[in-house]
């Protein structure tokens, strides 16, 4: 669930490990939704650390593909007062200057005479005028976060809304070693960030979760048919995937198992919110089953024929109680047997019942202790 994301970039790190990191992986037809779900995610963020319940004193955003004042809005709304935000937010401009060309426009006179590559916009939006330096947009998001108030070591959390628009100016190998050594930074207490996968080769985006303890993907609430048919209610999939998606989370636990949750995200206007998705069901639909020549299930018939089959391995008795031999009769069980006293088997001798004699040979063992002959089968008493 989002919410089990929030709470460990809530928790932040322990001393010795890296900072959690949240990798949300999203395509273009989900485009919008992804970002409704960075702007829950930093809002959630922010929320905790200004009611104290977080590891970090405050976030900083490193805005690509939205306006600073996009997150401040929405942030507003939900509940963070003006005097918050200016405690607990920071956002690195990205967005509105991004390769300084408004800047050179604006004072090309100023930009000859070196002017500096970041300017301060409003008291917690810095504008960053040269996105391809991933060293110096490092420092610059490190020094937005040193500069939360507060007492002992400060700690804060990272939010980078678009991987994808840095790809486009940066190299995956110096991307990676930004979200790295952010990760590694003593003071980061949490990150995350969003990336469009199907932009790119398979092997960056996986390489990009392969620096994440959690990964969250978004997929259409509906699928595309080949034909485009209108699902229940008159509302056409394209409808139904403009407002909602389905959120699948990996969360891995410090004992290295891995959790899979889902839920559905749902955008109306300017609201998002998450719904626990219903349960999947084991039982597949007798309108989804394929339609075959032959019975896939048993009739009431068929079932009781079914139980009254006396298998050949099973002893059938005719009837009759079942004794079974178990080769190891001992003597007082024999002396019991009226049949094979010592007496009666003198008369079978000498007085045979049959009308021809034949000779008969009766062996008792002397205890069970004794080892059976090799013409006797040990496997007697297991009843098959």
């Amino acid at each position: 669930m989002a919410e089990a994301a929030v709470r460990c970039l809530r928790d932040g790190r322990l001393d010795g490990e890296h900072a959690p990191a949240l990798a949300v992986a999203s395509n273009l037809q989900c485009g919008p939704l992804a970002a409704g779900a960075m702007l829950h995610l930093a809002a959630a963020v922010a929320s905790n650390a200004a009611a104290g319940k977080a590891q970090a004193r405050g976030l900083v955003i490193v805005a690509f593909n939205r306006s600073p004042e996009v997150y401040l809005d929405f942030m507003r709304r939900r509940g963070l007062d003006p005097n918050a935000l200016n405690r607990c937010v920071r956002i690195l401009d990205c967005y509105s200057d991004p390769i300084g060309w408004n800047q050179k426009i604006r004072s090309q006179q100023q930009q000859e005479s070196g002017a500096d590559l970041c300017s301060a916009n409003k008291e917690n939006v810095t504008i960053f005028r040269n996105v391809k330096d991933l060293d110096k947009l490092m420092c610059s998001t490190i020094d937005l976060g040193r500069g939360f108030a507060g007492e002992g070591k400060i700690y804060f959390s990272i939010a980078v809304d678009s991987i994808s628009s840095m790809l486009r100016r940066a190299s995956v190998s110096s991307i990676s070693s930004f979200l790295s050594n952010l990760r590694s930074h003593d003071q980061i207490s949490s990150i995350f960030w969003l990336i469009h996968s199907d932009l790119h080769e398979p092997k960056f985006s996986r390489a990009f979760e392969c620096l994440s303890t959690m990964v969250a993907s978004l997929e259409p609430a509906v699928v595309d048919s080949v034909y485009e048919e209108e699902i229940p209610g008159n509302i056409s999939f394209l409808e139904e995937n403009y407002s909602k998606a389905k959120f699948y989370l990996r969360l891995k636990r410090r004992n290295g198992r891995v959790k899979h949750l889902y839920e559905e995200l749902h955008v109306e206007g300017n609201d998002v919110r998450f719904v626990s998705a219903p349960s999947v069901s084991t039982e597949v639909s007798q309108s989804l089953l394929p339609k075959v020549q032959f019975n896939l299930e048993l009739s009431e018939k068929e079932r009781s024929d079914k139980a009254n089959v006396l298998l050949p391995f099973e002893h059938q008795g005719k009837g009759e109680p079942i004794h079974i031999y178990d080769g190891r009769r001992s003597l007082p069980e024999a002396q019991q047997d009226s049949n094979l006293t010592a007496s009666a088997l003198l008369d079978e001798v000498k007085f045979p019942k049959s009308a021809a004699p034949m000779g008969e040979i009766h062996y008792f063992r002397d205890s069970d202790d004794e080892q059976p002959d090799s013409d006797e089968d040990p496997d007697d008493d297991l009843d098959i």
